[in-house]
């Protein structure tokens, strides 16, 4: 099960997921720290890489990233000097002990596990499946998804993706309200939540919405963890529901 703790995808200002992946190595934990585009140059990247690797962090996410005006921050400046592609070729390169200017490196990281992300609900998947296969060519070895509520689209892009024989972690957003459900269906490409889903949000009582919402996402994850290897599960600031969503569908 990977868990958002903090989502260097959004440019929302959030705590950086370098620290908090930090501080997960030193309580035991397994983190998967995610890098952006959007904010750093090259040599920002690669220093992050590396620094990230002397703290014993392995699982690096290779995201472009939002572009800055869709965030909090829109006046920032952005910077995509790389794209995911070339991110995730530069931990190749990085591993074969060189930086992108081709100087040596004084001790090698052999042993990072490079992912990236794919967003199964796009249409059409074909592209996405493009994609996909360029990832894995440049050194993805595992992917995370954007959020999939519809079991069936999924089934079809795993039977699709299964050529690229890598890890796939499907991707949760827990929903909180039918509102929100609408809100995602409206402005978030690729992603559909059902309507069933969100008749069931919008009947439940306010307290006892939060429980709904975990066993809706409970019988999704259930539906899906056969077709894949792993649940992405972001958590949009209802990390304490976490542990009873990950108990009910038995992860």
């Amino acid at each position: 099960v990977a868990i958002n703790v903090t989502d260097n995808q959004s440019s929302v200002l959030h705590l950086g997921s370098i620290a908090v992946c930090s501080r997960l190595v030193q309580e035991g934990y397994v983190p998967i720290f995610q890098l952006t585009c959007r904010d750093r140059n090259r040599m920002a990247l690669e220093s992050d890489i590396l620094s990230a690797y002397t703290m014993g962090i392995r699982n690096m996410l290779a995201l472009t990233g939002d572009h800055n005006a869709a965030g909090d921050h829109p006046e920032s400046m952005p910077v995509f000097d790389l794209d995911s592609v070339s991110l995730l070729q530069t931990i190749s390169v990085l591993m074969n002990g060189k930086d992108l200017s081709g100087e040596e490196l004084e001790g090698v990281p052999t042993d990072i596990f490079a992912g990236a992300v794919v967003a199964p609900g796009i249409d059409p998947m074909d592209a996405q499946l493009f994609k996909m296969e360029a990832k894995v060519a440049a050194g993805a070895k595992f992917f995370q998804t954007q959020a999939i509520y519809d079991p069936a689209v999924f089934e079809q892009f795993m039977i699709k993706a299964s050529q690229f024989g890598v890890p796939v972690l499907a991707g949760i957003v827990i929903i909180k309200s039918a509102g929100m459900a609408r809100f995602m269906n409206a402005n978030v490409p690729g992603v559909y939540v059902p309507d069933h889903m969100i008749k069931a949000l919008a009947k439940a009582p306010r307290k006892e919405r939060a429980q709904k919402s975990v066993d809706l996402m409970a019988e999704l994850i259930d539906e899906l963890k056969p077709m894949c290897q792993g649940v992405h599960i972001m958590a949009m600031g209802w990390e304490r529901y976490v542990p009873g969503l990950i108990d009910a569908c038995q992860l």
